[in-house]
């Protein structure tokens, strides 16, 4: 087993799950049950390619907490429309790896702890309902900070269509690419859209969809369209909210038939819906962070292709004095210089660093032994502390990957 790449998803796990529990404790349940469907994607993944892991007890025990926190959530919130198909069980095959070996009549051979790691994912079991999240999402455009000329480009598609359909003579676009670095407020923007013009807003991880031990993955995209053309009887927009897309449309040449046939039907649909006539208020709006693994002819379903770039110094600026609110800063803190100091930084990375700032002189009040003392509280952050976080905590978006979004920019861009 390669102990790196185990590594890599340990990382991605610890990092959704982290990500999910923080937005559930805010109440914002819908994006919280996405990130807990990554991770228990993520976790499954490394159950099955890695079955003699050592720690895959602890790790398949995780993913199914997760996994009874969605239900509850969603029972809870009434995240999800009433028709629910029943569970589909998914069985992953045994795989070759760890010593297996396949035998003249196609069987696998492999030893007995080899089988621990697909046993053990067994126990899980992922449902269309679980996959998919249908809510009226709580974030409005002042929440969406900064990217002004992306919202733009969204009302211009979305909202003014919806409000004055008959100033539209050709019609409108029904499929929006929100590309861009990680953490910089793609999903807020569609969410906040679908706040906007009071409409349904269903929000789908298309890796777990493709994952071909989450299901069957054509029937759940059938599904999943099915599902919105019925939320159009109730005479309201529906917004289908596609994240990592590229899991969906990306380049061909190694998928295997059951990939294929969830790209071709996720096509017809996108189809179908640009076919329906002017009328129809129903979008796709997919997100990417990597926009030039998307196949050149899928490009196409999405006649509105828009950067969702870094913050720039005033986005900084407002995003600074939204996560420090609740902390006590120093005489010496400015949001100009904080702004300044963070060039280069998303808008993840800054609330990243605020939290990192909080914890540092949390740690020192725990060190100091007065921690358990009500009265005692943590001093004042000071613009040294900010500058020290940021000196370890370098920015998650390289200047390479910048340079690589304004060159797919400048050839498929379309606002």
């Amino acid at each position: 087993m390669s102990v790196v790449a185990a590594k890599e998803l340990e990382d991605d796990a610890k990092k959704y799950a982290s990500e999910a529990i923080r937005l559930d404790s805010q109440g914002a349940h819908g994006m919280a049950i996405q990130m807990y469907q990554k991770a228990i994607s993520t976790l499954v993944k490394l159950v099955h390619l890695y079955p003699d892991y050592r720690l895959n007890k602890q790790y398949t025990e995780r993913a199914m907490a997760y996994q009874e926190r969605v239900k509850a959530i969603q029972a809870a919130h009434g995240l999800l429309p009433q028709d629910q198909a029943p569970d589909m069980d998914w069985t992953p095959q045994p795989t070759q790896a760890n010593g297996g070996h396949a035998n003249g009549n196609g069987a696998t051979n492999a030893s007995p702890n080899s089988q621990k790691g697909p046993q053990v994912v067994q126990q899980l079991k992922a449902s269309f309902s679980e996959l998919v999240v249908t809510e009226k999402p709580d974030v409005k455009w002042d929440d969406v900070i900064g990217l002004e000329d992306c919202k733009m480009a969204i009302r211009e598609s979305i909202v003014f269509p919806y409000l004055r359909p008959d100033l539209f003579k050709l019609g409108w676009p029904r499929g929006i690419l929100l590309y861009g670095p990680p953490g910089c407020g793609k999903t807020m923007i569609a969410a906040a859209t679908a706040a906007e013009i009071d409409g349904y807003f269903i929000s789908v991880d298309a890796a777990s969809i493709m994952s071909k031990w989450l299901g069957e993955g054509e029937k759940n995209v059938a599904k999943l369209f099915n599902n919105a053309r019925k939320m159009l009887t109730d005479n309201k927009p529906v917004i289908v909210f596609v994240d990592e897309i590229d899991s969906l449309l990306g380049t061909r040449g190694q998928e295997v038939g059951g990939e294929v046939r969830v790209r071709d039907q996720f096509l017809k649909e996108t189809d179908g819906i640009n076919d329906k006539g002017k009328n129809l208020h129903m979008y796709v709006i997919g997100a990417t962070n990597k926009p030039w693994s998307l196949d050149q002819p899928f490009i196409r379903r999405f006649p509105k292709r828009i950067l969702v770039p870094l913050p720039d110094n005033e986005a900084r600026m407002a995003q600074f004095k939204m996560y420090t609110a609740p902390l006590t800063l120093a005489e010496d803190v400015e949001l100009t210089t904080l702004a300044r100091l963070s060039e280069g930084y998303s808008g993840s990375d800054i609330k990243d660093i605020c939290q990192g700032v909080q914890l540092r002189v949390v740690r020192e009040l725990f060190k100091s032994g007065n921690a358990l003392d009500k009265e005692s509280m943590t001093r004042p952050i000071t613009v040294a502390d900010f500058k020290e976080i940021m000196r370890t905590r370098k920015p998650s978006v390289s200047p390479q990957a910048v340079r690589a979004y304004a060159d797919w920019s400048n050839s498929f861009s379309a606002l």
